[in-house]
């Protein structure tokens, strides 16, 4: 079973219907009980991140999210939130990964940055089997992840940006998968592959495969 976080922030329906779509078990849940036991957890999110830290916290899914060892998949702001602070009313965030978020320049492009668009960048994981750099995404952000060590692919919008990261058992996408059509099934498919019980491609805290 997958858990789907439930939090003020988190667009829940879609990523639900989404995992209804491929026929995966899941709870929509805020309590770290449930979330316990299940196989893995998508985070989602919309929405601004003072108010979602604000509400995590609140529920106590900061903690359980950072201590958890079950692979996270983060969508949008759910990927945002994963670092260690934004722009975005100056917002100290989760820690997990490394950086912290920027801003598109209104001044060299239209922002936010919505619409359909490819990666620039790869590196193969398990998370991009059957993707390249002809695969569109749709994306809603007005700020960014610099690319890094962490980043496994990189879409450009002013600047190149982290458009996937991985970094042991958490992952992270910038765009939406749920509402990117096939590509974006293909990658939540893998996403479920990567956690399917018994499978050689589940993350362990080092990220061995």
């Amino acid at each position: 079973m997958i858990g789907i976080l439930k939090y003020r922030a988190g667009n829940t329906a879609s990523v639900s219907h989404a995992l209804d779509r491929l026929g995966a078990d899941h709870v929509i849940t805020d309590d770290p009980g449930v979330l316990e036991t299940a196989e893995a957890v998508i985070f989602p999110g919309v929405g601004h991140a003072v108010a979602a830290m604000a509400d995590l916290r609140s529920r106590g899914l900061d903690s359980w999210l950072r201590e958890t060892t079950r692979p996270v998949l983060g969508i949008c702001l759910g990927m945002q939130l994963l670092y260690e602070a934004t722009e975005e009313g100056d917002c100290q965030t989760l820690g997990i990964l490394p950086g912290r978020l920027r801003k598109f320049s209104s001044g060299q492009a239209k922002v936010p940055h919505m619409g359909w668009n490819r990666f620039v960048s790869m590196r193969a994981h398990p998370l991009l089997d059957q993707l390249d750099s002809e695969s569109w995404f749709y994306y809603v952000h007005s700020y960014y992840a610099p690319v890094d060590d962490d980043t496994l692919a990189a879409c450009h919008h002013t600047l190149d940006f982290t458009a996937v990261v991985a970094q042991d058992n958490y992952m992270g996408v910038q765009f939406h998968p749920e509402k990117s059509g096939s590509a974006g099934e293909r990658l939540l498919r893998n996403f479920l592959d990567i956690v399917r019980p018994g499978s050689s491609r589940i993350l362990d805290r080092t990220g061995a495969r």
